[in-house]
């Protein structure tokens, strides 16, 4: 009794103090350089914030909408409101294109925006991942109205606070235009479209050359140092098998698994993969990864219901 008030006490999962710390961060950071009066050394040390900021949001984001942050609803909708403001999207497009999606289908053939639906095939390859994005916003666009149409008669409570995400997206992007239109396209609006890029790149990385069909070698893993960075986020298979695991223990949850996932979907190092495999592949041969999307056994064909989600 009398114990002040702290941090952990709020949060479900104490770890999560660095979630909490990077959402504060990035609009501070984005403040100091608007004043345009930072010195070299600290203009830079800024700008190389803002970039790790603006990819661990997304990341954040996700985590925070398979498992919320807190543990009273009013926290947890101040920080959808915060993600979405500070992102200029609303975060509930998680729902329907990952959550309902991605998810669910694992990569299989009913998933929207899995790798090798789009024009060029099954690929892996620099620019794929760089595409990617693009592509998967084409289809993934209509699930976005589909779902907010069905909450319109069977939640309409959840549909307007869907929209006062959007509102609070758009109303913090009018308000840093208006204070500075070009710092804002230098410092909110190319550091949002950064992560974005990183966010719907990731299921290029985590999924290009697996095998869609199967129960399990549907995902690469990293697991290297891009975990210590970004919430674990290389964990992918363990991650996709137990959705709502914590981010903190999902690098024991990988090992239960790791023998059992293909030596070809597990990578240390996200770096070396990418120049080695998606920029070298471009003109070495051997550099190449080749797609595991063989004609798998009934029992590892996906059927289109959901996997278990179970380690």
């Amino acid at each position: 009794r009398g114990a002040p008030v702290t941090m952990a006490r709020w949060l479900k999962h104490p770890s999560d103090w660095r979630s909490v710390l990077c959402i504060a961060l990035w609009p501070l950071c984005v403040a100091a350089l608007y004043t345009g009066r930072l010195p070299g050394w600290a203009l830079a040390l800024a700008l190389g914030l803002l970039i790790y900021l603006s990819l661990a949001l997304p990341v954040i984001e996700h985590n925070h909408m398979h498992l919320r942050l807190w543990r009273t609803h009013r926290l947890n909708r101040l920080t959808d409101t915060l993600l979405s403001a500070l992102q200029g999207r609303p975060v509930f497009l998680f729902h329907p294109a990952h959550n309902a999606n991605h998810h669910r289908y694992h990569h299989g053939p009913r998933d929207a925006a899995r790798t090798y639906r789009f024009a060029g095939g099954d690929t892996n390859h620099l620019w794929g991942y760089l595409l990617h994005p693009l592509q998967a916003v084409g289809v993934l666009w209509p699930l976005f109205g589909a779902w907010l149409a069905r909450l319109t008669a069977r939640a309409p409570a959840v549909r307007r606070y869907y929209l006062r995400q959007i509102a609070w997206a758009v109303a913090f992007t009018a308000l840093m235009i208006a204070i500075d239109a070009a710092a804002w396209l230098k410092f909110v609006l190319l550091p949002q479209l950064l992560g974005l890029h990183w966010l719907l790149g990731a299921n290029y990385l985590q999924h290009a050359h697996a095998d869609g069909r199967s129960r399990l070698q549907f995902a690469r893993n990293f697991t290297g140092g891009v975990n210590r960075w970004f919430f674990n986020i290389g964990y992918h298979t363990a991650h996709h098998l137990q959705p709502r695991l914590h981010w903190s223990a999902l690098p024991a949850a990988h090992q239960r698994i790791a023998s059992q996932i293909d030596p070809r979907l597990t990578e240390r190092s996200l770096l070396r993969y990418a120049l080695v495999t998606l920029v070298g592949g471009l003109i070495w041969r051997g550099a190449r990864s080749h797609s595991l999307m063989q004609a798998a056994p009934p029992s590892q064909r996906d059927s289109g219901e959901p996997i278990a989600r179970s380690l």
